[in-house]
């Protein structure tokens, strides 16, 4: 299985599509229209990819056959929104049609003429060409038609240096380049826009060294030849090589291991490297983009960074503001309000959220954003879950405070402390319950899951009534006439 990256996540129609074909044509249009494209070696590792990252696509040749096909679709049928859209990919004489998987949610694509028809199929997932909700703004939020292009939300002095300066790097022949700031700041954007002026048309491959161990991340970087090592059974191309003219992007490359910093260092001199076991040069003619959220000179001088590959980076850095800045403030309620008018939290379910009130905005403002853009992100999408009304008030605003800290254990008071999914799913269905009076048919409802998910995630998660809790008894049976049984299965 390989995993690329596409356009940015605010320009593709789709986050994820999975491929099941060895077409290149069709993962370079796939690359237009998803954040991240999964390819699959066969239908079997396909079932497993799409049960594991939930695409909004897969896309499938016809030399899969209609038998297999049929068995994918039964296989991975847990999308319980039915937005899911297969992609057959056929010949023009083909006698595969749409009925013979008896699902209006596959489309059978006749010949390279018609691939041209994926964007309209992607728009159509997504609900792209339904008219939303939009509050004032639009490309107010954005310095140019570059940061617009990458999602670069903001009209602040900072962000319009930030922008001068990618143009300018952009621009030139400098290779490779260095981004740095803090974890959220937004150095894949940064990243990305670079690569939209100077290949438009070639791959953006990303990486994560933190993410890897350090064998697997060489293995990742520079491919392997097949007996290299245990468990090489056939060659693997490296990101390398993948990234062909277009850019590699390095995230965190602080993270990355001495001696692999080495091996890297001598890539970006000569130009040249070899895979794991191979004895013949290949060319790395991509551009490449590192960044780091660390201080990359103390890092050297606490010796866990090689000078010399920080001097090979060190060209003409470009440094991302954090949000906390004097001079990025006024970015605060322009990023609130692109991320309500872009959020797709909600899945199929249309949002009635369409504005933010000025007290909420003054407690974003309040706020210091450790986490940056990417928490404030975070922090409007809750909003737009939990807020009954059309506008995100106080209430809906959960930030981690000093104040949280001392907030009760309801599920329903206070701010949240725990930021995990499960955390915020947990308080999600309890209030649900809670505004339903634990009518759990209306509280699923609202949920937009069976009685059967609620069932099963009411038990996980031991989310009780006050009165339950206060009689030791199940919150699940049904001791009064309003409450409904519930049947599993």
């Amino acid at each position: 299985m390989t995993r690329s990256t596409g356009k940015s996540e605010a320009m593709s129609l789709l986050r994820r599509i999975v491929i099941v074909s060895k077409k290149p044509e069709i993962r370079h249009r796939a690359q237009q229209i998803a954040h991240e494209v999964f390819v699959a070696d066969d239908i079997a590792e396909g079932i497993d990819i799409v049960n594991t990252v939930a695409p909004e696509m897969t896309i499938f040749d016809e030399a899969a056959g209609a038998n297999r096909i049929r068995e994918f679709l039964q296989r991975t049928d847990n999308d319980p929104g039915g937005r899911r859209v297969t992609v057959v990919l056929t010949t023009d004489d083909s006698p595969l049609v749409e009925r013979e998987y008896e699902s209006a949610r596959v489309c059978c694509l006749r010949g390279p003429q018609q691939y041209e028809r994926l964007e309209e199929i992607a728009a159509r997932a997504c609900g792209a060409a339904a008219p939303s909700v939009e509050p004032s703004g639009g490309d107010a939020c954005f310095v140019s038609e570059l940061a617009a292009m990458v999602g670069m939300v903001g009209r602040s002095t900072a962000v319009c240096k930030t922008v001068e300066m990618i143009r300018l790097v952009a621009e030139s022949r400098c290779n490779p380049v260095l981004i740095i700031g803090e974890t959220g700041t937004g150095k894949e954007l940064a990243a990305r826009a670079i690569h939209a002026i100077r290949h438009p048309n070639e791959p953006f491959v990303a990486v994560n060294c933190a993410a890897l161990t350090a064998n697997l991340l060489e293995s990742e970087l520079f491919g392997h030849v097949k007996g290299s090592f245990t468990g090489a059974d056939r060659d693997k191309t490296g990101l390398l090589e993948l990234a062909g003219e277009g850019t590699l992007f390095l995230d965190e490359i602080s993270e990355m291991p001495l001696d692999l910093q080495a091996k890297l260092l001598r890539v970006l001199q000569e130009r040249t490297f070899r895979k794991v076991g191979g004895i013949r040069d290949v060319a790395c003619t991509a551009t490449v983009v590192a960044s780091s959220n660390r201080n990359l000179r103390k890092e050297v001088e606490e010796k866990r960074f090689r000078q010399d590959l920080y001097y090979r980076l060190n060209i003409c850095p470009i440094t991302l503001v954090p949000l906390r800045s004097p001079e990025r403030r006024e970015d605060i309620a322009l990023l609130a309000e692109y991320f309500l008018r872009t959020s797709n939290i909600c899945g199929g379910r249309q949002t009635k959220v369409n504005a933010i009130t000025r007290l909420a905005i003054e407690a974003l403002h309040q706020h210091t954003w450790p986490g940056n853009v990417r928490e404030l992100r975070n922090v409007i999408e809750r909003a737009i879950l939990l807020e009954p009304t059309d506008k995100i008030g106080l209430d809906s605003i959960m930030i981690e405070t000093a104040q949280a800290e001392e907030a009760g254990d309801s599920p329903l008071g206070g701010r949240v402390r725990d930021f995990s999914l499960e955390k915020a799913e947990r308080e999600l269905i309890a209030r649900a319950l809670h505004e339903t009076n634990w009518q759990k048919t209306q509280a699923a409802s609202l949920l937009g899951i069976t009685r059967a998910t609620l069932y099963a995630k009411v038990k996980q998660y031991n989310i009780q009534r006050e009165d339950a809790r206060r009689e030791d008894i199940d919150p699940l049976s049904c001791p009064s006439t309003e409450c409904e049984p519930v049947t599993v299965g």
